[in-house]
């Protein structure tokens, strides 16, 4: 849409006035030069531009990304507010599908399912890199976007960005500030399966320089393609914010979020392709047909509650008009609390009165989670745009101290009943968890410190470059209640009572973690560049998680006396902006090479000789193609294996296990009137493969699938506008995720709608 920028002439000369007036100008005269003066104050300068694209923000809202975009040599997908809007998208994990190859795919162990936010990206599970402002966000929850400005997916290794992250990406969620102007944005939303939400965006200036804001967030409803699975959850985020629009501003922000939601074990995979029963006396199950994607394995007494409280102070000073500094203090908890009874489909745990496969059923198991993770943190940044000669300095530098805090507390076991296979009785109680008092206790503190900048050493060629130290300190601790059964189970001492907590590991671990990236810009035309980046990113053993330690120096995947995990990525791209610099179009290359993989060896020890790649080509387009034609879309080819180590799918390949060869992404909108707009996508995800556990005749692979999205708008007035949200349109019956056993999966949402009334004053 174009604007007009209105600039009024005063043409009134008050100088030729005065003189006039002492030479005694005749009235007539007098008269015409008055007249002359009001018809130039009518004169009006018209500039027409551009106004920017909603689709495609042109610069990252973290500080650490001080150039462009376009000019980042990096790739980068921003899914900013708009297009979470016209989707009627209200969480991180459906945020994430307009990014192609990313995604939930993983459901976790055999009796152990993957909750929140569990993604992977370019073959390696991300879900412990995720950040909200930069800062990272631990707690296996979903999040919501109900106080999101965009999302931010950076791939590659990110380690010289945030610290210890995954070898192949990180994900950063950008809150929403107060801003420099009055204004309401209510919706309510109802849908499928009794689904209501309501959302509220209030912001309002108190004077010149301080505003408040205000979102608020409810939301209810069922699965509507799981029988018995809920979700509620409510949100409020108030913030505050002094000195807008002068050198010195200081933002306050808190935010909670408390969610009641049914956990979810998935449906057994029998009837799927690839499937055969595990032995010949249940081989039965190879004729008897697909469980009704619907059925719940669960019970009345599973749960999932969660309540996350972040309270944030950021300061920002502007030393100059190009140089700023900022100081951010974050405190955050996240406390989650569930039973998820999922049940084990092996052999063995299958139960067979008689011949009839409608008389089997499979063993349930409580999978149940009481933990607390704390973060705490103070970081400063620096960022500034300064010459030495004739180079420019585009510097973005800081340092950062965080301690995270994980408390998981054990429960008393729990004994479930079995499930029938095709028709499971979920409207059983079994109770609540009660503590034991046993529990595990990880600690970890940062010390970090970066550097980064951008040479601009001609008009067309820029360097860039980066290091970041990480000096960490992690300790941990647990005690097992002794007496029980099952894996980990551990035998009570003699003359010890059962259920006694026994200390099991009290250990620590030091080191210190150093990441660098470097890279290179050519400005082939105005629009467009060629760039090349490399970069080294490492994590400690156990990762981002706080499995580091878990098990001391004895024989574990987990040693801390092994070296940290390397990644060295290097990618190749080009970037363009077109269509008056309103539509981004990408194409990179890249590979990663991960080194100091642990292995395992034939004797039941541990070494660190594996080796993985992951290479491909990415290709995407966000922005306007027209003024009315909107559109963010993305594909991927990515080839993810094991170079040195042991197979780690099912189907015996070098593949890494969760990662589609090809994925593709698409999202357009289009304004047919001033009143109506129209909107449409399609997703494709690549099949892929599962890991492995030793697993008997489960599907060792799932297959692709396309899903596509349709939206209708109808804007009533300029304070109401309708719109229509149709998912699934075909009703495509997909696997979005399967378990590394293969015995269970997650079926895709079948078709649903979402209708929304969205107020704006």
């Amino acid at each position: 849409m174009e604007k007009h920028l209105t600039l009024p002439f005063t043409s009134f000369n008050s100088l030729t006035l005065f003189t006039g007036l002492c030479l005694g100008i005749s009235a007539p005269a007098y008269a015409q030069a008055a007249d002359n003066a009001e018809k130039k104050q009518d004169d009006t300068l018209v500039i027409e531009a551009q106004a920017p694209s909603l689709y495609a923000p042109g610069q990252s809202a973290d500080p650490k990304f001080t150039r462009p975009l376009v000019d980042t040599t990096r790739t980068i997908t921003v899914i900013p507010k708009q297009v979470l809007n016209d989707q009627g998208v209200n969480n991180l994990t459906d945020a994430l599908k307009n990014v192609p190859g990313v995604g939930a795919f993983y459901a976790g162990e055999n009796g152990s399912s993957s909750t929140g936010d569990a993604v992977y990206m370019r073959g390696v599970d991300t879900s412990n890199s995720i950040y909200v402002d930069g800062i990272r966000d631990i707690g296996s929850v979903s999040r919501d976007t109900f106080n999101t400005e965009q999302v931010e997916v950076i791939k590659g290794p990110s380690g010289t960005d945030y610290g210890r992250s995954a070898p192949t990406g990180s994900i950063n969620m950008i809150s929403k500030q107060p801003r420099m102007d009055n204004g309401l944005d209510a919706s309510v939303s109802v849908g499928s399966a009794w689904f209501r939400r309501s959302t509220l965006d209030y912001n309002q200036m108190l004077n010149d320089t301080t505003a408040f804001r205000l979102n608020l967030m409810g939301e209810k409803t069922h699965d509507a393609s799981r029988d018995k699975v809920q979700n509620e959850r409510y949100g409020i985020a108030p913030s505050l914010a002094f000195g807008l629009g002068t050198s010195n501003r200081l933002y306050l922000n808190y935010l909670h979020v408390t969610q009641h939601n049914t956990p979810d074990g998935g449906v057994p995979t029998i009837g799927l392709p690839g499937y055969s029963a595990p032995s010949a006396a249940t081989s039965a199950l190879n004729s008897s047909g697909k469980v009704n994607t619907h059925n719940f394995y669960g019970t009345n007494s599973d749960y999932d509650d969660s309540t996350t409280d972040t309270v944030t102070m950021r300061f920002e000073h502007d030393l100059s008009e190009n140089t700023t500094i900022r100081n951010t203090t974050r405190w955050s908890q996240i406390k989650q609390d569930y039973l998820l009874s999922a049940f084990m489909a092996a052999d063995s745990n299958i139960t067979r009165p008689n011949s009839d496969v409608g008389s089997w059923s499979l063993g349930r198991v409580a999978n149940t989670k009481d933990v607390s993770n704390k973060i705490l943190t103070n970081q400063t940044n620096i960022t500034s745009k300064f010459q030495t000669g004739s180079i420019g300095h585009d510097v973005s530098a800081g340092v950062e101290f965080t301690r995270e805090q994980q408390t998981n507390y054990g429960v008393n076991a729990l004994t479930l009943p079995a499930a029938n296979i095709y028709h499971p009785n979920s409207d059983i109680s079994i109770g609540g968890l009660t503590r034991n008092g046993a529990n595990a206790n990880g600690t970890t503190d940062t010390a970090g410190i970066y550097a980064f900048d951008t040479l601009q050493i001609t008009r067309t060629f820029e360097i860039n470059g980066g290091v970041r130290l990480d000096s960490y300190h992690t300790s941990y601790d647990s005690a097992t209640a002794c007496g029980s059964t099952g894996r980990g189970a551990l035998a009570c001492p003699a003359g010890v009572p059962k259920n006694t907590p026994i200390t099991t590991v009290n250990t620590n671990k030091s080191g210190n973690l150093v990441n660098w990236k470097v890279g290179a810009l050519y400005h082939l035309t105005e629009n467009g560049n060629l760039y090349a980046n490399y970069a080294i990113s490492q994590q400690p053993p156990g990762g981002s998680t706080f499995a580091l330690a878990a098990s001391g120096t004895g024989n574990s995947a987990n040693r801390t006396d092994f070296k940290p995990q390397k990644a060295k990525t290097t990618e190749i791209g080009t970037k363009w902006e077109v269509m008056d610099k309103r539509l981004l179009l990408s194409a990179a290359v890249f590979r990663t090479d991960i080194e100091n993989d642990v292995e395992a060896n034939d004797d039941g020890t541990y070494s660190q000789y594996g080796t993985k790649r992951v290479e491909g080509y990415e290709l995407s387009a966000s922005g306007n193609i027209t003024t009315d034609w909107q559109v963010i879309a993305g594909y991927t080819q990515q080839h993810a294996s094991v170079r040195q180590g042991a197979i780690e799918t099912a189907e015996g390949s070098s593949s890494l296990p969760y990662t589609p060869k090809h994925a593709f992404t698409l999202w357009n909108q289009y304004q047919v009137s001033d009143d109506w707009s129209v909107g449409g996508g399609a997703r494709y995800v690549g099949g892929l493969s599962r890991g492995t556990d030793g697993a008997v005749g489960t599907p060792s692979y799932t297959e692709g699938y396309w899903v596509a999205d349709a939206k209708a708008g109808y804007r009533v007035n300029r304070n109401l506008d309708i719109q229509l949200n149709v998912y699934n349109i075909f009703n495509k019956d997909y696997v979005a995720s399967i378990n590394k056993s293969g015995y269970r999966y997650h079926p895709g949402e079948e078709r649903t709608f979402l209708l929304t009334a969205n107020v704006h004053f």
